[in-house]
């Protein structure tokens, strides 16, 4: 194999390079790759990224895997316990008197996630203004994918105030033989899944609902008929599918 031979030194190569020595032979061959310290950095920062998005990609899974939906509420039946118009002569503002109980069922349609629900009250409105008082419910527990079913009575016959546009169309409505509603229901919600506990959660839930009533042949000469009111109870049957929304 022939060998390698450097070109010629110059003749005073080695009297200006007092640390070499004549006939010592020298490597000439440097490392062109810098230290290693480089490589071992960039594959420690490698490896942290890799952990990051790895830890990610799992936040990401457990998060739609467990991931609550909204509850959703439905009213199943409805009873018109009192309704007429309170104003009397000492008052002059108007005024409404009313009463129901009312069906209904919250469901949980989450498949792992359970539910509380706390500081719950229902009240029912027409065209926007409350007939009736806010109505505390009790505290609730859900399984997950469960359903609750609760009857409150609200209202209780007791006067509210409302405008007299609204007393007057209130009237015409139980005349006719049909009375829209809106049911409402105001909470606070928290999901639980396994080792993961949430936060609470604001709940506003609506149900507007068409009642269909019938004006007893009695309360024409009642003393609450003045409004055109149903004083007796009667079941009101449901005129269509009630539609509800939920709000969190």
């Amino acid at each position: 194999m022939a060998e390698h031979h450097l070109p010629p030194e110059p003749a005073d190569h080695h009297r200006h390079n007092k640390g070499l020595k004549p006939g010592r032979r020298y490597s000439y061959y440097y490392n062109y790759y810098g230290d290693n310290d480089g490589g071992s950095g960039r594959a420690l920062c490698f490896a942290v990224l890799v952990l990051l998005l790895a830890a990610g990609i799992t936040w990401l899974v457990l998060y739609v895997v467990y991931r609550p939906s909204h509850p959703t509420l439905t009213v199943t039946s409805a009873a018109v316990l009192a309704l007429y118009n309170a104003t009397t002569t000492t008052n002059s503002a108007t005024a409404v008197a009313a009463s129901f109980q009312l069906a209904l069922v919250i469901r949980n349609p989450s498949a792992r996630c359970a539910a509380r629900y706390d500081r719950l009250a229902a009240y029912v409105a027409y065209r926007g203004e409350p007939v009736t008082a806010p109505e505390p419910l009790p505290p609730l527990a859900q399984d997950a994918g469960a359903a609750v079913e609760v009857a409150p009575v609200l209202g209780g016959g007791q006067a509210v105030a409302v405008s007299p546009e609204t007393a007057g169309a209130l009237a015409a409505d139980v005349a006719y033989g049909l009375l829209p509603i809106r049911v409402v229901v105001l909470g606070r919600v928290r999901f639980v899944s396994g080792p993961f506990h949430r936060g609470w959660h604001s709940l506003y839930a609506r149900c507007d609902v068409l009642l269909g009533v019938r004006r007893p042949a009695a309360a024409a000469g009642s003393p609450h008929g003045g409004g055109g009111g149903l004083p007796l109870p009667q079941q009101a049957p449901l005129l269509g599918e009630p539609i509800c929304n939920v709000d969190m």
